[in-house]
């Protein structure tokens, strides 16, 4: 891990809760990823590198799971509107 990724060592979504942030490997009905979703941007909420996480995530065009609080689609959202996270 590079001295720029080391804010991922300090992050919330390490550890028991890292199955909220992707999505599960089997079919996920709308209400459940809704949930899930909701779950993991509450713990982005308080995450003390909420910003560098979602920064990181824009930059390398991460394709999937919860990233500094936004989704995939959100993600995509801010890139087009030429806004940085």
């Amino acid at each position: 891990m590079s001295d720029t990724d080391t804010w991922q060592l300090r992050a919330l979504c390490r550890g028991n809760h890292a199955h909220l942030f992707f999505p599960p490997s089997t079919f996920e009905r709308k209400e459940n990823r809704l949930r899930r979703e909701a779950r993991a941007k509450a713990i982005c909420n308080v995450c003390p590198v909420q910003q560098e996480c979602a920064e990181y995530a824009i930059e390398t065009k991460e394709l999937f799971g919860i990233w500094g609080g936004y989704s995939e689609m959100e993600r995509k959202e801010l890139v087009a509107a030429g806004s940085n996270a």
